[in-house]
């Protein structure tokens, strides 16, 4: 099966291929829009600025090669967000595949709930909907490192509760994304990714 996962101006690409070989999936990594229109299975990940990101991506033109892709499709963290409509982060207009937008966290202000920005460290998923989490339980726990978030919509297969509910997964026609870090979640971070191959 031929996995590619897309080589752009952010980080966090090498944790995922790990964990794809942790589950005997041999990736490449490409930025070349024939490689990835070819791919069987596409992977979005990301750790860093969305403003930037995007500048990246539509410089080397494949904020049109994603949005053309047909095969299924994995957004992963900044890669989610990437896949929304616009993002707070550098007042960025992104991809569009999600009618939804990206916003800043804030920490409540009533003293009461000490909430740390970036949201880091392990968070339920609620109303888990779609194959990506089958045999996945209700409530499990994944990581999280954040500091924005996709607010929830009709594309909305899971949510996650922190200052506020957001969107911690998304899925519309052959795209798919999740806010956490499924290579960071262990045994069902594994889970979703095997399904994810699948699919």
């Amino acid at each position: 099966m031929n996995i590619v996962v897309i080589k752009y101006n952010a980080g966090n690409v090498q944790s995922v291929l790990f964990a794809l070989e942790r589950i005997g999936i041999t990736a490449s990594v490409s930025d070349d829009p024939e490689v990835i229109q070819n791919a069987d299975k596409v992977i979005l990940p990301g750790v860093g600025e969305a403003g930037s990101a995007m500048k990246y991506l539509m410089e080397i033109g494949l904020d049109k090669t994603i949005r053309s892709l047909c095969q299924p499709v994995l957004g992963i963290c900044l890669g989610l967000q990437l896949l929304c409509r616009h993002s707070e982060e550098g007042n960025a207009e992104c991809l569009g595949i999600f009618d939804t937008d990206v916003k800043k966290l804030k920490s409540p202000t009533d003293g009461i709930n000490k909430f740390k920005i970036p949201h880091t460290g392990w968070n339920t998923i609620a109303g888990l909907k779609s194959d990506l989490f089958k045999n996945i339980p209700e409530n499990s726990y994944m990581y999280f490192v954040h500091s924005y978030y996709a607010e929830m919509g009709i594309n909305d297969i899971s949510t996650t509760d922190y200052t506020l509910n957001f969107s911690s997964a998304l899925q519309k026609d052959n795209f798919y994304a999740v806010q956490f870090h499924p290579e960071k979640s262990g045994a069902d971070g594994q889970k979703l990714l095997e399904n994810f191959i699948k699919l």
